[in-house]
């Protein structure tokens, strides 16, 4: 009898799931449906086409996995992406540690170092030839992993492992453009018209002219032009990253839906946040510059209410590398948002250029920008990337103190080739421009800081400095409001990886320099006292320890950028709670002696220890955390 009241509870257990989750996505799809319709017919006036949508929507809430729909419940209506425990790490899975099971089986080195956030570097199959692979950014399939690196199977399973380590997982999501090998490229290069109209494909000479006119080249070097010719087909197709790379057609709502399943199906998968590549260029209209246009505001916003109708624990992070006026707006409105984080790019490339002036004025007006936002818009911090650094600087200010920008640009870009006097930094330019005389530049973090120099020339004393720069620029790092975001490798100091000249394929790529296959025998020796990896490693560690323990630390404290009388000093208050933290960095090769504001008790964060008197020290690149 009681066996028999199970099987009859069982039916029951399951219908009142089924009418809980139905109600979970009725009152979600009720929250956006008016404004989401509303946007769609705005751009594509397609009712049929959005009913489609909506069907689709709830296809992919009936199959996302239960842990995940948990997930989902814990996380909605949550800032999780904002809390002070989260440290990133980027990383290439070949690269780290050869496929998707070789990263599970890494969890333990991620977890230690106090990794909660990983990005894995695009992994979708992309062309064999690694030449026109762009780095994962050509995709031939979105839901297919390259073989080399594993199966979704495998991608789903290191979710799972990492969610049950507390580690959230990023990838990214190509929207622009697909590999001429995807199966739309393939079908529209055989002429079929469905295909061809998911892509921009033209004949007439007046528009590729205009389009030469008024759009700015990506590549101008390496990839120029934004079409390339079709000989079969006696037509140029739109390819404003490289001729592999088919820009897709968003005026197109075929193209909107199934990219938006592709990005269903990846949510699906177990990915926490998603990265979307060239947000700024996926709208194209004749006769402007195809840049920021406000339709791409629509699209992103449309995947921001779908997110939180389908998947609402996903986090949606903008890469966009524009002046700081044209990043903002992709954070949308705090009530009609779009992305929920933003690359910290400017931040970034002033800080280098910090480094090499050893002047934090821009710096600081900078910082001031980015506190002066509100507190809901989240940023992405980090030093480098996997990509080059780009000198994107605020050349008006930098104009009225002196320095004009093509002269800087090429000063900037000797000093961390190492060819200025007093330059430690090592690394190689890229995509140098021979008329503009324009380029971006690439290098580790270490690299950039001194290590690789000092270990060549074994000088000791050069070593040192060169660590407590690096150090340095961590704690700098970590005292940003935001996600702080470090790249595989540079927690132990790994420097330049040159060998990627001997690569026919790679040789040609200077951003290689800084992504080159992660070196496990440095890990070993963080066991070493003294190393530079122990140095550097322990370092980071205790920096993010304090970060976690300390609430002046959290999203929402209140920041501001002390206008210290010496340039290269660059002076951080953070409030929270009634206490403050002075963070103190000395951007200089020389000592300097700072004053405190007040004589309120202060402790230093590191050390545990008190400060004493109106005055403090520091060394060449040294910093202070103190709390008052």
């Amino acid at each position: 009898m009681p066996q028999r009241n199970t099987v009859k509870r069982q039916p029951l257990a399951r219908s009142a799931a089924k009418a809980r989750a139905d109600a979970v996505f009725l009152s979600r799809l009720r929250r956006h449906h008016d404004e989401l319709r509303w946007l769609y017919m705005e751009l594509y006036d397609n009712g049929s086409m959005f009913a489609e949508l909506v069907d689709e929507m709830r296809r992919f809430y009936d199959e996302r996995p239960a842990a995940l729909r948990e997930l989902d419940e814990r996380r909605e209506g949550r800032a999780w992406y904002r809390e002070r425990d989260l440290l990133g790490m980027q990383m290439y899975v070949d690269n780290f540690a050869g496929t998707l099971s070789g990263v599970e089986g890494r969890l333990d080195y991620l977890e230690r170092t106090g990794v909660s956030y990983v990005h894995l570097m695009p992994f979708l199959d992309t062309p064999a030839d690694r030449s026109r692979s762009d780095g994962g950014y050509a995709v031939s399939d979105f839901r297919r992993v390259k073989p080399e690196l594993g199966t979704m199977d495998d991608l789903a399973r290191l979710a799972e492992k990492c969610h049950e380590s507390g580690i959230s997982l990023c990838m990214d999501f190509v929207m622009n453009h697909t590999s001429d090998e995807h199966e739309w490229a393939r079908r529209a290069r055989a002429g079929e018209g469905e295909y061809m109209s998911r892509y921009f494909f033209t004949s007439d000479q007046a528009v590729i002219d205009q389009y030469t006119r008024d759009v700015p080249q990506v590549f101008p070097t390496t990839a120029p032009g934004h079409f390339t010719y079709l000989p079969e087909l006696g037509q140029s197709v739109m390819t404003q990253f490289y001729p592999y790379q088919w820009d897709l057609n968003y005026k197109n709502p075929r193209v909107f839906n199934e990219m938006m399943y592709n990005f269903l199906y990846l949510a699906n998968r177990g990915m926490d946040v998603i990265r979307i590549d060239a947000v700024p260029y996926i709208w194209k209209q004749l006769g402007t510059n195809c840049r920021n246009l406000p339709q791409v505001h629509t699209i992103v916003r449309m995947m921001r209410m779908i997110s939180e109708i389908v998947c609402p624990g996903i986090v949606l992070l903008g890469e966009v590398v524009m002046a700081p006026v044209e990043v903002v707006p992709y954070f949308g409105t705090v009530e009609k948002p779009e992305c929920h984080m933003l690359y910290n790019v400017t931040t970034m490339a002033t800080t280098w250029n910090s480094v090499a002036c050893r002047d934090t004025r821009l710096l600081r007006r900078q910082l001031e920008a980015v506190s002066s936002l509100p507190r809901e818009y989240t940023f992405l911090n980090y030093l480098r990337c996997h990509d080059d650094i780009g000198w994107g600087l605020d050349y008006a200010t930098l104009s009225d103190w002196g320095m004009e920008e093509v002269p800087h640009k090429h000063y900037l870009n000797d000093y961390f080739q190492g060819l200025t006097e007093g330059s430690v930094s090592r690394g190689e330019l890229y995509n140098a421009d021979p008329v503009t005389g324009d380029a971006r530049f690439c290098a580790t973090t270490a690299s950039m800081c001194g290590v690789e120099a000092a270990g060549f020339e074994r000088d000791a004393a050069a070593m040192e400095v060169a660590l407590r720069k690096d150090v340095m620029l961590h704690a700098y790092l970590l005292t940003q409001s935001g996600l702080p975001i470090v790249y595989s490798g540079d927690e132990v100091a790994q420097v330049n990886d040159y060998t990627y000249k001997e690569d026919p394929q790679r040789a040609d790529d200077s951003r290689y320099i800084h992504r080159g296959r992660f070196d496990w025998d440095l890990v070993e020796k963080i066991k070493e006292p003294g190393s530079v990896q122990q140095v550097v490693y322990d370092a980071i560690q205790r920096l993010e320890g304090i970060r976690r323990e300390q609430d002046v630390f959290d999203a929402d404290a209140e920041v501001e950028i002390v206008g210290y009388g010496d340039p290269a000093i660059l002076w951080v208050t953070r409030r929270r709670a009634g206490r403050t933290l002075h963070a103190v960095f000395n951007f200089s090769d020389e000592p300097r002696e700072a004053w405190m504001p007040n004589d309120a008790p202060r402790t230093d964060l590191l050390t545990g220890k008190p400060g004493e008197g109106a005055t403090f020290s520091l060394d060449a690149w040294d910093f202070v955390w103190w709390l008052c």
